[in-house]
């Protein structure tokens, strides 16, 4: 109750002032800030009073006071308060008799920019925050000379990309059903048979049937935002192979191990020179490599090393994917590319940092397709996606905040509601100001006073 919140606060203020020396208070300790839950039972509705104390060093100069109240839900506008009484309210409580104001507006952009055909996880959220000086009606639309900051928070649509390096961790692995009546040995065997008739140090896939065939997997994303992706068209050998192994969907380990004892065969008795990227670090790479020269080490194909061989060219070509799509769309040179493209670090955390490229590939798209967002935009978004990957683990709940002009994305909030909206007025300077402010939201703004009206 507001009459007994009330008191707590008065005995919190008075056994920190230095001037109460009836007290006989020996030493005088600074408090961490009170907060007092209200049950709303008086006029105001007061669901919190606060007081927060005032430092210079060890030494308390005064206490702020906060009290909060709220009504709602409401549909109905005409209760909501004028700005000039606010203002007059203010000065009354204050004296106070130069008042400044100050707006604050959050749109979510997610909703209003959603195209047919895709899927925005609830989880994943857009908004835009904007802030303004010297507001001129309640629930005004900001003006584009405001202050505005983007945040993103998005979860990876599906987290295809680390099964394989889960079942590596734990020597468990779910393979998925055969959809085709036709095998990857098969495939795999149609593809080496090929490159045997064409032994001329460049493999490129058969016919145009075929290359059209390979689609790149820069990423599991809605089928709605794939176009925006183009195909990469330098894949080398062991691209290929994982997308020809990737598209048939290897049902079984026995199947996976077929296909790597087709590949090394044919390499063993010289039948194919194909040709790889440099840099690869690869099993295979290195049979490769190594069978240039007309020897290749003897490789046991048995426990994990399959589904290790796969995993690491499976690994070389997104990362070369990602790469090439952040270059194309962001212009980005990749100021941290080593980092994510490393082949220094085990597996698991290559497949770690493929997952964050994942994760901003992703966060590229939805501003790309659902923001329409062009090179200029995306280029810092990206450095900021790097920095804060470059130094974190993988966190899709974080929120990634981009400073952008409200005239950016002003067609997506203009004829929307805000989430919320509010107004600050204050007057003083330093620790003498004070500030009223009024809020509007579209969610409860108080856990513990929640209403069943959701009118």
């Amino acid at each position: 109750p507001i009459h007994f919140s009330r008191q707590l606060i008065s005995l919190f203020t008075m056994v920190q002032n230095p001037n109460m020396t009836h007290l006989k208070i020996n030493e005088l300790v600074v408090l961490p800030p009170l907060w007092i839950r209200c049950d709303g039972s008086d006029p105001e509705h007061t669901c919190w009073l606060g007081a927060e104390p005032l430092k210079a060093g060890n030494k308390i100069t005064g206490i702020n006071f906060y009290m909060v109240t709220c009504d709602g839900p409401t549909a109905d506008k005409t209760c909501f308060a004028n700005l000039e009484e606010l203002k007059m309210a203010h000065k009354m409580k204050h004296h106070s008799s130069v008042v400044m104001t100050k707006g604050f507006a959050q749109y979510e952009l997610i909703r209003a920019a959603a195209i047919e055909d895709t899927i925005v996880e609830s989880e994943s959220n857009i908004y835009v925050d904007i802030t303004w000086n010297t507001v001129d009606k309640i629930l005004e639309t900001p003006p584009l000379i405001s202050a505005a900051t983007l945040n993103i928070t998005l979860e990876s649509g599906d987290p295809r990309s680390p099964a394989l390096a889960e079942g590596l961790k734990t020597g468990v692995t779910e393979w998925p059903e055969p959809l085709e009546s036709e095998s990857a040995v098969e495939l795999v065997q149609e593809f080496l048979t090929d490159l045997k008739k064409k032994l001329d140090g460049y493999c490129v896939s058969g016919s145009s049937n075929e290359t059209e065939k390979i689609k790149c997997d820069t990423a599991a994303v809605d089928s709605s935002i794939k176009s925006i992706f183009g195909e990469r068209g330098d894949l080398d050998f062991a691209e290929q192979l994982w997308c020809k192994m990737r598209s048939k969907c290897v049902s079984s380990y026995q199947e996976l191990l077929e296909c790597f004892t087709l590949v090394i065969k044919s390499l063993e008795h010289g039948e194919i020179q194909p040709w790889i990227h440099q840099g690869s670090s690869s099993l295979l790479s290195k049979l490769i490599q190594q069978s240039y020269h007309g020897k290749i080490e003897v490789v046991s194909l048995s426990g994990v090393t399959p589904i290790q061989m796969l995993l690491e060219i499976g690994l070389d070509k997104m990362k070369k994917d990602y790469v090439s799509f952040f270059i194309v769309k962001s212009g980005n040179c990749l100021l941290f590319q080593g980092y994510f493209i490393s082949t220094s670090v085990d597996l698991h955390e290559q497949v770690h940092r493929v997952q964050k490229l994942h994760h901003m590939l992703e966060i590229m798209v939805s501003c790309t397709v659902l923001l329409q967002f062009k090179h200029e935009n995306l280029f810092p978004l990206t450095q900021i996606c790097m920095k804060y990957y470059k130094e974190n683990p993988l966190n899709e709940k974080h929120v990634f905040q981009l400073p952008i002009r409200p005239a950016l994305v002003k067609k997506f909030y203009q004829n929307d509601h805000p989430e919320i909206w509010k107004v600050d007025i204050s007057s003083g300077h330093g620790q003498k100001e004070v500030k009223t402010t009024w809020q509007v939201s579209s969610n409860p703004p108080v856990e513990h006073m929640t209403s069943n009206n959701t009118g």
